[in-house]
């Protein structure tokens, strides 16, 4: 991709440090985390991005959707503030719809962060 990023992506981190996204994607395997590393990178060259690769799930709340090997789906939850993409919560889908304890830890780490945390 040419010229520079739009969006400078940054790991959700606790109070205790740790970066949930970035420690899930090391769990998964490389081809999983090449596929999600790449979508990921689509968003911060080409912000802002609708279906199918992005989806807004509601105010400053968005999924990147990535397809992986064996029909498996990705979700990364994301939230955007000037040109910051930070990375809340990951997950391989297992249902159509996302689950409500998924979106509840998004929108928590979101709020989180939007207060400064």
């Amino acid at each position: 991709m040419n010229g520079d990023p739009i969006l400078t992506i940054v790991f959700f981190r606790t109070h205790m440090g740790r970066e949930p996204v970035r420690e899930w994607l090391k769990s998964l395997d490389k081809n999983d985390r090449k596929a999600i590393g790449e979508d990921i990178k689509l968003v911060q060259f080409r912000w802002p991005l609708g279906m199918p690769l992005v989806r807004k799930v509601e105010p400053d709340l968005w999924e990147v959707r990535s397809h992986l090997t064996g029909g498996r789906i990705a979700r990364v939850l994301f939230t955007v503030r000037g040109h910051q993409m930070t990375l809340l919560h990951g997950f391989i889908k297992k249902s159509r719809k996302t689950p409500a304890n998924d979106l509840k830890l998004a929108r928590s780490r979101r709020d989180l962060w939007q207060n400064g945390w």
